[in-house]
């Protein structure tokens, strides 16, 4: 064997093959020969410190320095024989350049933290606590403070982790290969919370890549892309009564009300700056409340480059984005949503991901977590990486971080983004442009599998928790349950409600009556899935214009229409979903770039809209007949759906037995009608609940007196009516008197 010579004639063995694998950082396996090893019956310590002049041992319990290191590479490999120790140690070292020196620990001494069993469900795919193994893990290991940093990288020839603690050379923190796993781990000693980092990986055909931790738990605020430590053990436990209390916030019956937000642009601070998680807290939490909303969704805030790309694009899923802090801050927005009892919904994005170099694309060199055929693996609407659900591993990957949501920040549900995209191989494709299933369908067997387990799986672990697809096909049984066919998710958006009733409020009320199943045609389908209507950010983008813009004829009309249009929605079977900004009538199209225009609320309309909205809520959640059918047929009936003529609808809302019933009638002409006779289930007095041509609501005021009394007199096939007015483009709202 080779041996380097130090000036004392002692032998410092190393093997001369050695020497340079380790200076290119090119060794397969850097701790059998870095760091302290038995050679002929003694103790050799090697050690690669570049820049030092001299590197001495010392011993870590009693501080004497008890050998010297010989440089052997002028590149700063260090060897030398510790005489005088015939046991292991633990150890430090002294280095010195010049006048300065600075003592280290060295990672290279410390055993591995993962266990055989850990290993083993990692390379399996069926770890389904991978943030508690993976990623960043400030610990106390064989008695000193650091950090873990393990990654799955099984195509990579090596992996180091790099930062400014290393000058980000690749050298100085080689990890340790986990047998056939695919893991590397390191303890790099010292290392704490705020650091950055990255991995650089060393490719099977000799490239260098810079990657951020797939389990990373923070990053670096964009145009920055490390991954930066981050210690998540004193975030704080769920409140168990908030969770108890989860699955009725969920149930079918539960009235569940969405505001969806942009953190970014919902009001922006002084000189266009982002208001921090900690300031959303304090301003978002309590308007959210006041307006009734029972839920809010959050556009992703998995950590993403782009700020063009809303959340959609992320490259750093366990991460929120630091765009407004940390995750400390983002678990004390949570947190203050549950003390004001508003749940949260997380956008999620399983479906694609980008090709940013330091991102998941290629990431150990290999097509890792996408497919390697691009007729499989690449999205060509969003030119994006989609997930090789048939992959054990990334599917796991997929799941796991989905039950990191809920279990480490509270989240109470997912919206799960881009279902359609992932059920369908031809999705957006075409034909020879996709790659048929076994069966030669379109289907996609795996990424349907995927779906499947990630909702069995999370609602068999998180109690209470619901998921929520965006789906705009016909595929069945989206929100059935897994072991009747169904996909198992708890709700599906309502795709077809919302672009069949916006083409309704578009036209002219002339036209109006001969395109009336616009309005109508929802009821064919309604109860087929558990629905949520979905009022979203897709429909205020893009050049499509606002929600009030979107409203047929003048001013006075818009808001009228819209005011029509949301009392309509609120009392039709269904979860409501609202962007923000419609609740006030934003005239401008979303700008992710500046806040919403807050100053609309001091004019009248748009302050009367919002007042609507808030009282809608205020309804939907005090009725019971407005939301515990919003899911199954016997909570609607139709009063007359064919006055096409006039434009009308008029249906009856019901909730359990006893529960006072609901009749919705709804006028979408100019036109007021005086003295309609509508055929009513019970005999009685009806109070007038909702009107949205009142006063407050910036209406005419024309109205009902506050409720009609029933006559015995047949209308619409039933024996007891009332005559109604209906005020112009409006919805009267009436409840059964006791």
């Amino acid at each position: 064997m080779k041996v380097a010579t130090g000036s004392t004639g002692d032998l410092a063995p190393i093997a001369a093959a050695d020497i340079d694998p380790v200076m290119r950082a090119e060794h397969p396996d850097p701790f059998m020969v870095l760091g302290l090893h038995e050679s002929d019956g003694r103790l050799v310590v090697r050690t690669l410190i570049p820049g030092a002049e001299t590197v001495e041992v010392i011993d870590a319990e009693g501080g004497a320095v008890i050998g010297s290191l010989e440089r052997v590479d002028a590149g700063g490999l260090f060897a030398g024989i510790i005489a005088g120790k015939k046991a292991r140690f633990a150890y430090k070292l002294r280095a010195r350049r010049g006048g300065d020196s600075w003592e280290v620990d060295d990672p290279y001494r410390f055993a591995p933290v993962l266990g055989a069993l850990d290993e083993h469900l990692i390379s399996e795919g069926a770890h389904l606590d991978l943030d508690r193994r993976l990623g960043a893990h400030q610990i106390v290991h064989e008695g000193v403070s650091g950090t873990h940093f393990a990654v799955w990288a099984p195509n990579a020839e090596r992996v180091s982790v790099v930062g400014d603690f290393n000058a980000w050379d690749g050298r100085r923190h080689m990890m340790r290969r986990r047998g056939a796993s695919g893991v590397f781990e390191i303890f790099a000693p010292g290392i704490g919370d705020g650091e950055a980092y990255k991995y650089e990986i060393r490719t099977s055909d000799g490239r260098l890549l810079l990657k951020a931790d797939p389990v990373g738990f923070s990053a670096e605020t964009p145009p920055k892309t490390a991954s930066v430590v981050r210690d998540l053990s004193g975030l704080s436990e769920p409140d168990p009564d908030w969770v108890a209390g989860r699955a009725a916030r969920h149930a079918t019956t539960a009235p569940i009300s969405i505001y969806e937000v942009h953190l970014g642009s919902w009001r922006r601070g002084d000189n266009n700056r982002y208001l921090s998680y900690r300031e959303l807290a304090e301003t978002l939490v309590p308007y959210v409340a006041d307006m009734g909303f029972t839920h809010v969704e959050l556009l992703p805030i998995s950590e993403y480059p782009f700020d063009g790309s809303w959340g959609y694009q992320p490259t750093g899923l366990f991460a929120p984005t630091s765009r407004y802090g940390s995750p400390a801050d983002f678990k004390a927005l949570v947190d203050a949503f549950h003390a004001a009892g508003v749940a949260v919904i997380l956008d999620w994005v399983p479906g694609h991901f980008p090709n940013d170099e330091h991102g998941l694309a290629g990431f150990d060199g290999t097509a890792l977590y996408e497919h390697a055929d691009p007729r499989r693996g690449f999205h060509p609407d969003w030119h994006t990486y989609i997930y090789n659900y048939g992959r054990r591993e990334v599917a796991n990957f997929l799941i796991a971080n989905a039950l990191y949501w809920p279990r480490v920040y509270g989240i109470d549900g997912l919206r799960v983004d881009a279902v359609a995209s992932m059920l369908y191989l031809d999705y957006s494709r075409e034909p020879g442009e996709w790659v048929p299933n076994v069966h030669g369908g379109r289907e996609n067997i795996e990424a349907i599998a995927f779906l499947k387990r990630m909702n069995e799986t999370i609602y068999g672990r998180i109690p209470g928790i619901t998921t929520i697809a965006e789906e705009s096909t016909a595929w069945p049984g989206v929100s059935q349950p897994t072991d009747a066919g169904g996909l198992g998710f708890g709700y599906k958006w309502n795709m077809g409600f919302m672009h069949d009733t916006l083409a309704y409020m578009r036209r002219d009320p002339v036209h109006r009556s001969y395109h009336h199943t616009d309005m109508t045609f929802g009821m064919m389908y309604a109860f087929s899935e558990n629905f949520v209507l979905p009022l979203s950010h897709d429909e205020v983008v893009h050049g499509k214009g606002s929600l009030i813009g979107k409203m047929s004829g003048d001013d006075w009309q818009k808001f009228a229409n819209l005011r029509a249009y949301y009392a309509f929605m609120w009392s039709y079977p269904g979860k409501k979903l609202l962007f923000m900004g419609g609740e006030f009538a934003q005239w401008r199209e979303w700008n992710h770039d500046i806040g919403l225009d807050w100053h609309l609320t001091a004019e009248a309309p748009h302050r009367g809209v919002q007042a609507l909205v808030r009282d809608l809520n205020r309804l939907y959640r005090e009725l019971p007949a407005l939301h515990r059918g919003d899911c199954r047929g016997g909570g609607f009936e139709w009063i007359d759906a064919d006055a096409a003529d006039q434009s009308a609808f008029y249906f009856v809302r019901y909730g359990e037995w006893g529960d006072p019933a609901v009749a919705v009638l709804a006028n979408f002409t100019p036109v007021p009608h005086m003295g309609v006779r509508i055929g009513l289930p019970t005999p009685g007095r009806w109070r007038e609940r909702i009107n949205t041509d009142a006063h407050d609501y910036g209406g005419s005021g024309l109205g009902n007196a506050g409720g009609v009394e029933t006559e015995p007199v047949d209308a619409h096939g039933r024996p007891q009516s009332a005559r109604v007015t209906l005020p112009p483009l409006a919805v009267v709202i009436l409840e059964q008197a006791p």
